[in-house]
């Protein structure tokens, strides 16, 4: 099977795309995003959720967590392209949202096949999910999971959730004695606890979260192959997030070394400044490319989507890793004070560079499928 012309992306795509950047311009400028997670900077400070819940009512109004959910059961069914371009435009603005795990948690369900309609009844009712899998040394291979299911319930701890704070559901992997399985369950349901953790990115939040007898539907048998089913999808779609922070610290940046002077010149006019940001240009356009073709083989090519998405997220993550730094530095010294807005980014990108998988994690993937046991 080949890919279509332009990864898929088609008018629909782009119209939402371009919505999502008017949207968050007109309500959600980076002073307003600073004034809502950075109003507090007192080191050493407890874990926080902060975020702008009537704002995100509006995107549920506008059905943007519905993008990914099948048609037949209640959602839009878009392709992974335009879901993509949609994420892509959230993480230009930075916006804390648990539309991420939302979609992440749809993609899982959608392999679920049937049993996994309840779950997708409850995100096209408005209920913001996350994913519950990890272990505590960060594995992103489910068989790793320390949640198990025995007696009717649910017992152990899930690690490294995702905006669990913000979340009313949780698909939860765990070992079932016969396997794995997924369960689908309520975040505010008796025997489950979240604790927070404190992280470094201050436009999410992250918790650990306990089962002590819990109960949950169970939606799959072998949560393995519906992750593994899902997971392109889930990389491509961090990638995006990516893609879209590094095209603001680009911009931002360019803009500030255009108007500061030195030396009567303005900033960019120095070739230690300027050829960073050219390189940094180059790195978001690799890593937009590998997203969107990614995201056109989750659509038209599945066979392919697992090595392009391992081939997006270490692109995206090196890119952030770069980025991140170059804007900072550009910025001099005002780019290491608190009333900057570009440390926002450079935090967001650096837990992004590690969620789902960093560079070399990916790309040690990547080669177990391009040359197998040689790797």
């Amino acid at each position: 099977m080949t890919q279509p012309n332009n990864y898929g992306f088609g008018e629909e795509a782009a119209l939402l795309k371009d919505s999502a950047r008017k949207f968050f311009r007109e309500h959600f400028p980076t002073d307003r995003l600073h004034a809502l997670v950075a109003a507090d900077p007192t080191p050493g400070r407890a874990p926080s959720c902060q975020w702008d819940e009537a704002l995100w009512a509006q995107l549920v109004e506008l059905g943007w967590t519905v993008l990914a959910v099948p048609e037949e059961a209640g959602g839009v069914g878009m392709p992974v392209a335009a879901v993509a371009g949609l994420v892509e435009e959230v993480g230009r603005a930075a916006f804390p949202c648990p539309l991420l795990g939302t979609l992440n948690a749809t993609y899982v369900l959608v392999a679920c096949g049937e049993a996994g309609a309840v779950g997708l009844a409850d995100i096209a009712a408005g209920k913001a999910a996350t994913l519950a899998l990890t272990d505590r040394h960060g594995a992103w291979d489910p068989a790793a999971t320390e949640v198990e299911y025995r007696d009717g319930g649910l017992y152990g701890t899930a690690w490294f959730v995702q905006d669990a704070g913000k979340c009313e559901r949780l698909l939860v992997c765990a070992s079932t004695g016969a396997g794995y399985g997924l369960f689908w369950v309520d975040a505010h349901a008796a025997g489950v606890t979240a604790e927070a953790d404190g992280i470094v990115d201050l436009t999410r939040d992250q918790a650990h979260i306990v089962f002590d007898g819990a109960s949950g539907i169970e939606v799959s048998g072998n949560a393995l192959s519906a992750l593994h089913q899902a997971m392109p999808a889930i990389w491509t779609l961090v990638a995006a997030d990516m893609v879209g922070a590094g095209e603001w610290q680009l911009q931002t940046t360019v803009e500030y070394v255009s108007t500061r002077k030195q030396f009567d010149r303005p900033l960019g006019f120095f070739q230690a400044i300027k050829h960073p940001l050219v390189e940094v240009m180059v790195q978001i356009d690799e890593a937009k490319s590998l997203v969107y073709n990614a995201a056109c083989a989750c659509d038209s090519e599945p066979e392919k989507a697992a090595q392009y998405a391992h081939m997006a997220k270490a692109s995206a993550s090196d890119m952030a890793a770069y980025a991140s730094s170059r804007s900072v530095q550009s910025h001099g010294g005002i780019g290491f004070t608190w009333e900057c807005y570009v440390h926002l980014y450079f935090k967001r990108q650096k837990h992004s560079q590690m969620l789902w998988g960093d560079g070399v994690w990916h790309r040690a993937r990547l080669a177990d499928i391009v040359i197998g046991t040689a790797a």
